[in-house]
């Protein structure tokens, strides 16, 4: 009799095991994706993904070349963060709507970044990505790659240059 039973809900249960995986690989949303900063130190003969795409890079974009993380999405500089502070003026509802560049460790890859890359821990431990001293961020309302929708915001907020500057237009 369980084994009737089991025939019966076995897939349903399945599916769902399936889709709470699939899930829960999603859980840092759309708008947050994660840098992929990691450094293949593997002794497999086939490359991984994280080992061939950097964490930053660069893209074209109606401001020009900007930096992007690996997913494409447009990376942000915040004018209240001070330059080589160590230190990420963003906390609470303000990383809501601007999520940091999360680092994998302290030497994120990069490709056709000219400026100084590097990485600060925040005040809850996480290691942040800065392009010349200064955290990057994501803009929650950047909905793909490319996008450049938090340009400008608040006076404040900028899409950032390969060399490390403020892109104010």
């Amino acid at each position: 009799m369980n084994s009737r039973i089991w025939i019966k809900v076995g897939p349903a249960v399945g599916a769902v095991v399936l889709s709470v995986l699939a899930l829960s690989g999603c859980s840092q949303g759309a708008t947050t994706p994660a840098a992929d900063t990691s450094s293949s130190s593997s002794s497999s003969s086939a490359p991984s993904e994280a080992a061939v795409k950097p964490a930053l890079a660069t893209a074209d974009s109606s401001l020009g070349t900007i930096v992007v993380d690996t997913a494409g999405m447009t990376l942000y500089v915040f004018d209240k963060d001070v330059a080589d502070s160590g230190a990420s003026t963003c906390e609470g509802d303000c990383l809501v709507k601007w999520p940091a560049v999360v680092a994998k460790s302290d030497t994120p890859t990069v490709a056709g970044v000219t400026g100084k890359v590097g990485v600060i821990t925040r005040t809850d431990g996480t290691k942040q990505v800065t392009l010349n001293g200064l955290p990057l961020y994501y803009w929650a309302g950047d909905a793909a790659a490319g996008d450049t929708t938090g340009e400008g915001v608040g006076g404040v907020w900028w899409v950032v240059a390969p060399n490390g500057d403020k892109i104010a237009g």
